[in-house]
């Protein structure tokens, strides 16, 4: 299976950038009016979940700039701080959102497009503290710009997005839930390929079975809709971030 890191780095770009605009237009049919709207992330209304785009757009930001001068930048100076940023955020008004996501996007546009292959190799340090390429930072972008467009509930849904990117976000998630030992004996499969995605091994399989798009969806915590479970019951996935 080829995944999204094994792609040739203009095509990660291209992925990343199809996945802004795709974010973008999914935002552009949100009303003001609905800004303040719930979304199914918890405690987060749709003014929160752009607030958090946005800044983590700005955050990405500062490791290209850590990537291009080796100046050690991360993304924020504290998890407090990150956390304060999305509050503060949150109490704009919608065209000052608008406008702050307007911009974050064509800062971190511009950083993409004026990094040289030396600074794409740069390792960074995220914010999980993981030391990575800083050509990860597409990856990082992309995961947030594809699964976010769907939760600000306008139409997007899973099936919008590419099938390298879901394919990778299963492989991702389950061993997500296996490094921290959780999701014993769960194992996602793709209906049309039969492909599995195993969790922790485990004395009882659970095989979650449904569309590429449907495991994806429960895996990444979305909802259950169109996904059958091997024990009948469909259990709540661990959590993945």
């Amino acid at each position: 299976m080829t995944t999204f890191h094994d792609l040739p780095l203009e095509e990660r770009l291209t992925l990343a950038r199809l996945g802004t605009a795709h974010y973008s237009r999914q935002l552009s049919l949100v009303d003001n009016a609905d800004f303040g709207e719930e979304t199914n992330l918890k405690g987060w209304t749709r003014s929160h979940l752009i607030a958090h785009v946005a800044y983590n757009a700005i955050a990405l930001c500062n490791l290209m700039h850590w990537a291009n001068t080796g100046e050690k930048t991360p993304m924020y100076s504290s998890p407090e701080a990150r956390n304060e940023d999305i509050a503060y955020g949150a109490t704009l008004i919608p065209d000052a959102l608008r406008n702050l996501h307007e911009h974050s996007v064509a800062r971190l546009d511009v950083d993409w497009r004026e990094s040289s292959d030396q600074a794409w190799d740069t390792e960074v340090l995220t914010a999980q503290g993981r030391t990575v390429p800083a050509s990860e930072i597409l990856w990082m972008r992309s995961r947030e710009v594809w699964i976010h467009a769907v939760d600000l509930g306008a139409v997007a849904t899973f099936s919008n997005i590419p099938q390298v990117i879901l394919e990778t976000l299963a492989a991702e998630i389950t061993a997500k839930w296996a490094s921290k030992g959780a999701g014993e004996g769960l194992v996602l499969v793709d209906a049309a390929s039969g492909a599995r995605y195993p969790a922790a091994p485990g004395e009882n399989e659970v095989v979650i079975t449904g569309s590429l798009p449907g495991i994806v969806r429960y895996a990444a915590g979305r909802g259950s809709e169109g996904v059958t479970s091997s024990t009948g019951e469909v259990p709540e996935p661990p959590r993945w971030l």
